[in-house]
């Protein structure tokens, strides 16, 4: 899942219901090893509240879990296999506070710089010299991209491939080693009224940790793939998107997608937009991507209402290969 004294990428994300979705096998999570924590990096003077991207589409479901996947270097992916993998030590097992200062090390906030302004979303780390997973419309049409982790530290970055259809982009740190990787989860595995936690950076506030449950399975949300008609629209609502067949914070216009996302009532807000939804054994299950804007409601004053989406997990594995090779899309 904007504002700020600058001009800001906001954005908001399309949905239609689909009210046919089976529901899912039951959640059965097994533990395993998470990725070791360390880091070396570049220091940063202090941050000041950066303007919030306001938050947009959602994705489709899909695609098979896989092991953990060993990458070039010493740089490796944690994910899950049919299970969750749980990263939360036994004493705080099942808790928001757990969850957060389990997850909370592999979650960024981005700031993308671009002819028309700057914005903010936020990222999730896959791998320890720097692999991010984000929304798309994040970074879309950045000529620069800063990334800030959760310990201050700030880092350039390069975008290495993109996938308008699915709202999904990787990024790459410069220079860095050591970081906290994320562990991708089962979306497969989820369940409406599961617990979940959500991490990301609304309204420039890093590291904000919000919790709710899974509300539904399945949503077909439309978005927009044109980011010039998106960013016309930032200013009155964020991202255009379709949702049970009406159009939601502007027209969505000629070119769309539609997709399949988790919705939740976890609290997003702009800013969100590339953020994790966190199982409860610490998986991420989601990318958050998109949130629904009060009628009349401008980017600024665009709160949480408890209708959020998020790209399922199981869709952000299936796409890595492609967004790997570079894939500009």
């Amino acid at each position: 899942m904007t504002e700020s004294p600058r001009p800001s990428g906001a954005y908001d994300s399309p949905h239609q219901v689909n009210p046919e979705w089976p529901p899912p096998p039951a959640y059965a999570p097994t533990p395993a090893a998470a990725p070791a924590a360390g880091r070396r990096k570049r220091t940063r003077g202090p941050a000041g509240l950066l303007a919030a991207v306001a938050i947009v589409a959602a994705a489709v479901g899909g695609g098979t879990a896989y092991g953990i996947q060993e990458l070039t270097g010493t740089a490796t992916v944690a994910s899950a296999g049919s299970t969750s993998t749980n990263v939360v030590p036994s004493s705080q097992k099942g808790t928001v506070s757990g969850v957060a200062r389990a997850v909370s090390p592999s979650i960024v906030e981005i700031s993308a710089a671009s002819g028309s302004g700057s914005s903010t979303g936020s990222g999730v780390i896959i791998t320890d010299d720097g692999e991010i997973i984000t929304n798309n419309h994040v970074i879309a049409g950045a000529s620069s991209v800063e990334v800030r982790t959760d310990d201050g530290t700030t880092y350039s970055a390069k975008v290495v491939g993109t996938d308008s259809s699915k709202d999904l982009a990787l990024i790459k740190l410069e220079n860095a080693s050591g970081l906290k990787a994320a562990t991708l989860g089962d979306s497969g595995g989820v369940s409406v009224g599961d617990q979940v936690v959500a991490i990301g950076s609304p309204e420039g506030l890093t590291g904000t940790v919000t919790s709710g449950i899974v509300s539904a399975l399945d949503r077909d949300v439309t978005v927009s793939t044109d980011q010039s008609q998106g960013r016309q629209q930032e200013q009155q609502g964020g991202w255009p998107f379709e949702y049970g067949g009406r159009q939601f914070n502007g027209d969505t216009g000629g070119s769309t997608t539609t997709y399949k996302a988790i919705q939740t009532d976890a609290s997003l807000n702009p800013g969100n937009s590339g953020g994790a939804l966190i199982d409860m054994n610490g998986g991420i299950i989601g990318i958050n991507s998109a949130m629904y804007a009060p009628s009349g409601a401008d980017s600024s004053a665009a709160g949480s209402v408890g209708l959020g989406f998020a790209i399922p997990v199981d869709t952000v594995k299936a796409d890595l290969p492609a967004l790997r090779s570079g894939s500009m899309n």
